[in-house]
């Protein structure tokens, strides 16, 4: 059976949405979702860089995200039942995080196996048939076939086979061919 690793912020959960809630919200500003770049927010405050971080990290900020897709739940019940899916999200990078992202993984995905749920930082470690993932970097390193999932901020990559949602991972991958 081959396996898919999926990551999960940008593809199956929206961390943007909420930060760009939370930002507008904590430090008073008022940026618009389409100019919400943490890059750039960052430059233009230099101050928030540091509060931004001790924000991500309190223990529960990952826990109430939405769905990226909501086709994303049925997708990947139907894959997971052709596919090894496991679940691999750079958690190292916000170390706080852990509990909150595998509390919100078994919520929404009650369906997949926990010890299949990879924190990691680099996914090079990450042993698997395809990733499907946001960041260009972790596709890089990663060493069987990366699906890069298609955001404003990776639309210049040209390197990897691109989904724009949940409906085209499943046409990629179902129905699955039996030799």
């Amino acid at each position: 059976m081959k396996s898919i690793a999926v990551d999960m912020d940008q593809v199956l959960a929206d961390f943007i949405g909420k930060a760009h809630r939370e930002v507008n919200k904590r430090f008073n500003l008022n940026v618009a979702r389409e100019d919400f770049e943490i890059a750039k927010l960052e430059a233009q405050y230099p101050n928030l860089a540091k509060e931004f971080y001790y924000m991500i990290n309190e223990p529960d900020f990952f826990r109430d995200f939405e769905l990226e897709d909501e086709d994303a739940v049925p997708v990947l019940k139907e894959l997971n039942q052709h596919y090894e899916i496991y679940i691999a999200t750079a958690a190292m990078d916000v170390p706080g995080c852990f509990n909150a992202k595998y509390e919100w993984l078994l919520e929404h995905f009650p369906f997949l196996n926990p010890a299949h749920f990879i924190f990691c930082g680099d996914k090079k470690v990450v042993k698997a048939d395809y990733l499907i993932d946001d960041n260009v970097r972790q596709l890089r390193s990663f060493s069987g076939e990366g699906i890069l999932y298609s955001q404003s901020y990776n639309e210049y990559c040209n390197e990897f086979r691109r989904v724009r949602n949940w409906k085209e991972i499943k046409e990629l991958f179902l129905p699955v061919e039996t030799k």
